[in-house]
């Protein structure tokens, strides 16, 4: 039987075509759906459904998914990190020319200009002065977040001619090999912030980081400093940033989130959202969600979850595979073992990852699965879902 998934926005065939249609029901009206797949559909305040196996969003934040609820149901939900960061980068890029020059005032001054030629070079002549602006080679570029987009960012900057501070007291392996070693790694927020000419934020939204731009934070900055914010809105402290703009803490702010007040007001850029808006990036991202669906509903690998650890167990041949998310608490597996046991299979082989209060169990089994052992499974006190694939 097809594993069925239900799309909640238009996302790229070119992702879709990873779901091959003999084994995939794939549509906006499929219903009770294994797997949910997402873009900037908002999934709160929404009934989940029990046919839910796992959700994944086409790109990198999640706080359009309740991500806590689906826990509790031991449903994995995806992201794609990574799958758009050369689109943010590049925008992040054009946000420190905009920024720098004051590219975005001074066209709109030249597209209001009226007359002929003469006319017209004198105004340019006489209005050019009010949008002089400066060259960012030998500025200091502070990168807060040193995820997929943080490191291109902070290493772009660094062939644009600029110092690069970085401060992620969270940074992976993977992305400090991947961060230039002339990035210099700055382990207190206030010190990149009073060394910076420009900051660009690169975090998550999450409690922890809702308003970590604030007044605290725009008093240590320079008075000549600009901020960039391609991350998410609520990361700056709106009333915080329009009060520092006002008593000229602050030289100007760019972002990708429009709002009623920061809309039309002097010394702000905001663009509609545009950081992932490129035909490759949405590809990317829809190959990325595609891939990861398929690999947890057929095999139960789980990579690039936001609440569930990485996981990926080869399979034993002739064998049968169960999938079990739990709490991580202890004798979990010990559990399993035993139920295992008394249905007499044996186990080939066995994978156990723990993310916080979340654990995940891969057990590759021989013999034929008695139809009762997942609901006796299910029935053990901290168990939030199996199923036998």
């Amino acid at each position: 039987m097809p594993f069925r998934i239900r799309t909640l926005n238009a996302i790229s065939q070119v992702g879709l075509s990873r779901l091959p249609g003999d084994k995939y029901t794939v549509g906006h009206d499929v219903t009770s759906p294994d797997a949910l797949l997402v873009r900037s559909a908002s999934l709160h305040n929404q009934p989940i459904e029990p046919s839910v196996l796992a959700v994944a969003r086409a790109g990198a934040g999640t706080n359009n998914i309740p991500i806590a609820e689906f826990s509790k149901l031991g449903v994995p939900v995806f992201n794609t990190p990574g799958a758009n960061a050369n689109a943010v980068k590049e925008l992040v890029v054009a946000g420190l020319f905009l920024a720098a020059r004051n590219i975005v005032d001074a066209a709109a001054f030249a597209h209001r200009l009226e007359g002929d030629h003469a006319t017209m070079d004198k105004l340019v002549e006489a209005g050019k002065k009010n949008y002089v602006g400066f060259e960012l080679p030998g500025r200091t570029l502070g990168v807060i977040g040193l995820g997929a987009i943080g490191v291109e960012v902070a290493n772009v900057a660094l062939s644009l001619g600029m110092n690069v501070l970085g401060y992620d007291p969270g940074i992976t392996v993977q992305h400090a090999w991947a961060l230039s070693s002339q990035v210099e790694h700055v382990t207190d927020l206030d010190e990149l912030l009073k060394r910076s000419d420009i900051v660009t934020l690169h975090v998550p939204l999450v409690a922890g980081t809702k308003g970590l731009i604030g007044a605290s934070q725009f008093q240590a900055m320079k008075s000549s400093a600009v901020l960039l914010n391609f991350a998410r809105g609520p990361i700056v402290d709106e009333p915080a940033l329009i009060e520092a703009l006002e008593a000229g803490q602050l030289r100007g702010y760019v972002c990708d989130f429009p709002t009623p007040t920061l809309n039309k007001r002097p010394r702000v850029v905001t663009l509609p959202h545009l950081g992932a808006s490129t035909n490759e990036a949405e590809e990317n991202c829809a190959r990325m969600a595609a891939d990861e669906l398929r690999w947890y509903l057929e095999e139960g690998t789980i990579q690039n979850s936001v609440n569930f650890p990485d996981a990926r167990l080869s399979r034993a041949e002739g064998t049968s595979r169960l999938s079990i998310s739990n709490s991580n608490v202890p004798n979990m597996v010990g559990q399993i073992s035993t139920m295992l046991a008394e249905a007499r299979l044996n186990i080939a082989d066995l994978l156990n990852k723990s993310r916080g209060d979340l654990a995940y169990t891969l057990v590759d089994v021989e013999g034929e699965v008695p139809d009762d052992l997942l609901a006796k499974i299910k029935g053990i006190e901290g168990v939030l879902s199996a199923r036998l694939i």
